[in-house]
């Protein structure tokens, strides 16, 4: 794989794993939702169509999934799709120092076998 094309899927990855992050700052503002009744469901969708975290993190879902494209028009999808593990990694170090997400040693094992498996697939 070359740099250009890491290069497009890194950036389509980060930019999904950061959707993430504002999904669930935008998901603390709204708090628990009950599921009590239809209409406290619309009230929630209502809450989170309205919600500015998480109207910003759809529009980075959005311009992630044009980067993904992208990178589908250049290397096979048995490459590209397990690249996406790389979120995971993103998403825990970056929820562990934004809203303070416990990184247990399991967590960071599994982080650690992922980076692992991400190098052996950049290679091949």
């Amino acid at each position: 794989m070359t740099l250009p094309t890491f290069s497009i899927i890194f950036a389509g990855v980060l930019l999904n794993s950061v959707a993430q992050l504002l999904l669930k700052a935008g998901a603390r503002t709204l708090g628990q939702v009950s599921m009590g009744s239809l209409a406290s469901l619309m009230a929630a969708a209502w809450g989170a169509g309205t919600q500015p975290w998480v109207l910003l993190g759809l529009v980075c879902y959005f311009v992630s999934a044009g980067l993904w494209i992208l990178a589908l028009t250049r290397v096979d999808v048995t490459v590209a799709y397990p690249m996406l593990s790389m979120g995971y990694v993103i998403a825990a170090l970056l929820a562990w120092q934004i809203f303070g997400e416990p990184l247990t040693a399991n967590r960071v094992l599994g982080i650690a076998i992922i980076l692992i498996g991400v190098v052996v697939l950049s290679r091949g």
